[in-house]
This record gives structure tokens, sequence and C-alpha cells, in this order.
């Protein structure tokens, strides 16, 4: 017999509640960025890769610790301004990742626990049916969809002849 309920901790409705009013201030508190780049504008923009974060990070080192070898032509308040937004939001995106990789988690383990109670109630509707039960034979039928077998009058593959 299959291992079921590998999960059987379940949020309370409240629970739910106060994640999807949490989700919504913060598509509130974030609605300002709303930006949706094309892919081609993904592409030409979101070229700075790990060795240019780097570098990156090494110039604010410089413009914040030596502010005389700052380059006149950069706008440094908008540069720091940009350099703090975006570390913030690797920050914010790292957390996300991190709860959407739990909520995942815990939803392949309910998905996985759905599924061998299925098969469990397959297998009794099966009996059932096979019993001549009211109604089992009804529920097989539409639940055979799901087993599909290949069919048999389908020509096999042609083996390839393999040069003597």
């Amino acid at each position: 017999m299959p291992i079921t309920n590998l999960l059987s901790v379940h949020l309370p409705a409240e629970n739910i509640q106060t994640a999807r009013e949490a989700i919504s201030q913060l598509e509130t508190a974030i609605a300002s960025l709303a930006v949706n780049l094309t892919p081609t504008d993904r592409r030409k923009y979101g070229s700075i890769n790990e060795q240019n974060k780097l570098f990156v990070n090494k110039v604010a080192d410089y413009a914040g610790t030596q502010p005389a070898l700052r380059s006149a032509e950069v706008d440094w308040d908008e540069f720091t301004k940009d350099h703090q937004s975006r570390v913030e939001l690797e920050t914010l995106i790292a957390k996300l990742n991190n709860l959407v990789n739990r909520l995942d988690d815990a939803k392949t383990l309910y998905d996985y626990d759905n599924y061998q109670a299925a098969l469990i109630d397959y297998a009794y509707t099966s009996y059932k049916a096979g019993s001549s039960a009211p109604g089992f034979e009804v529920k097989l039928n539409d639940l055979k969809q799901f087993f599909a077998k290949p069919r048999a009058d389908k020509e096999p593959p042609v083996a390839e002849k393999v040069p003597a």
C-alpha cells in the first residue's frame, strides 16, 4: 500500500485569507514598479551578469568611499538610488523565491496524497463495478480514460536492418 498523507497539516481558512491579503498588499506596495519588458527588451537590458554585478558593486564602493575618484558625467544620486533599489529588490526576490519553493513543495505533497487516494478509489471502483454494484460501472468507464493503453491495432515500429 502506498504511503499517503505525507503532509497532513493544512492552513486554516483565516491563514489563507491573511496570506491573500498580504499578497494584495505587496502588489499594491510595488505597483509603481509595474514594468512589463518584452522578450526583446529583456535581452537588451538584461545583459548584466554576475561578473558585471560585481563590477557595479565595486564602482559603488569606490563612489562611496572615495568620492574624489567619481566621474562627473554620472548622476551619482541616481546611481546610488538605483543600486540601493536593486539590492532591496534582490532581497525581496530571494525571500519570495524561498516562499514559492516552500509552497511548491507543500503543493507537491498534497498532489501526491490526492493522486494516491484517487488510485485507491479507482481500485475500489473497479472492484465494485466487477460486482455489478449500481453506479460503479459508469464511474469506472469515466475514469478509464485516464489510464489509456496504447492501441493494439497500431503497426509496431519497423526495426532497422543492421548490416551484416
